[in-house]
């Protein structure tokens, strides 16, 4: 297999917005949009999206349940006890879970719910559940056989004959052979062991490189929150051009002075609707531009929080709420030019 190389894309693509696309490549993303927008659709009471990139689809909960949480550190976690936590989730509605290749046993206790899902549960709930996965390798030489490998251990793990999302990240962009990887993941795809191909805490410029190389991506899992609204400054736009879409994850970040404010206002906020301030940030980041998805953290088998996840989705904020929450967004430091752009904070010197 022949390796991409950076000269085959846009010269100097610095940034989406600072670049000039010429006019053949302005239409191929164009053309990808089309293909990406008409499936991508939001059904039922807003609770499910569907994503797409050309004839690969997949439709997803907006609400993810994330297993990080899984991989230490905030508690033992029982694995019987966190199966029937999944089961709990996903009969709720929220049947969507995000997991990684290094996130403890997350993928092997997919597998073990899936199971329970096949031999409890009618056919037509099968079909509603999804279990989407990170590859995180490191800056190894991307060979087609590396890449099968790796992907068969996630197949094994979860138990599952083609992964529904498989979202891969990168540590190095000086090292190109992030395109060579998801060259042979989307040959895997072809091949029915992945469904759809995706990426996790990926910058603007490098999604514009992606696609510049006809690699159809689906989504791009960011840090996007009240307090971090990196994506809507820049790769909102790309989004919205091309149709892929963004699966959001949150944390306080650094700026603690923006942290504040935020919780004060979306304080006042959540009592004004009855709501919960998570409620809040959540819904708030499920209405920006581009966004498919926010997940939540679960901790399985140690707390619950399903009834407030479902509650987002009973949620509307009114323009008051909105304006209230743009004026303190207004007021933090602008993370773009302290952190970098989405997926930065992974790859500082």
């Amino acid at each position: 297999m022949a390796t991409l190389h950076l000269h085959s894309v846009l010269p100097n693509p610095t940034s989406f917005k600072s670049t000039k696309a010429t006019t053949s490549t302005r239409r191929r993303l164009l053309a990808n949009s089309v293909r990406c927008a008409e499936a991508t659709q939001v059904t039922g009471e807003t609770q499910r999206v569907t994503v797409r990139n050309g004839n690969d689809s997949l439709d997803i909960g907006r609400v993810l349940n994330g297993m990080w949480q899984t991989s230490g550190g905030w508690g033992r976690i029982d694995r019987d006890d966190a199966v029937e936590a999944m089961l709990r989730y996903a009969d709720a509605g929220l049947s969507t879970f995000d997991m990684a290749d290094h996130y403890g046993p997350a993928e092997d206790l997919y597998g073990i719910f899936i199971n329970r899902v096949r031999q409890e549960r009618p056919p037509e709930f099968l079909e509603k559940v999804r279990g989407l996965t990170k590859w995180v390798p490191p800056p190894v030489k991307m060979t087609s056989s590396y890449v099968r490998d790796s992907i068969n251990v996630s197949r094994k793990r979860m138990d599952v004959a083609s992964l529904d999302m498989l979202q891969f990240h990168w540590w190095d962009y000086a090292n190109t052979g992030y395109l060579d990887a998801l060259k042979h993941l989307t040959d895997l795809k072809e091949e029915g062991k992945i469904k759809t191909v995706a990426l996790t805490n990926f910058d603007t410029e490098r999604l514009q490189i992606i696609l510049e190389n006809e690699i159809p991506v689906v989504s791009n899992q960011v840090q996007h929150s009240i307090v971090d609204m990196r994506p809507q400054q820049k790769m909102a736009e790309l989004c919205q051009l091309t149709g892929v879409k963004l699966i959001t994850w949150s944390m306080p970040g650094e700026d603690g002075v923006s942290f504040n404010l935020c919780f004060r206002h979306s304080q006042g906020i959540a009592s004004k609707h009855g709501a919960t301030i998570p409620n809040v940030a959540v819904k708030y980041i499920l209405d920006q531009q581009a966004v498919a998805g926010s997940m939540i953290g679960v901790r399985l088998g140690l707390s619950e929080h399903i009834q407030d996840s479902n509650a987002v989705f009973s949620l509307t904020l009114d323009e008051d709420d909105i304006s209230s929450i743009q004026e303190v967004t207004k007021k933090g430091k602008n993370l773009l030019k302290v952190i970098g752009d989405c997926g930065d904070e992974y790859r500082r010197a």
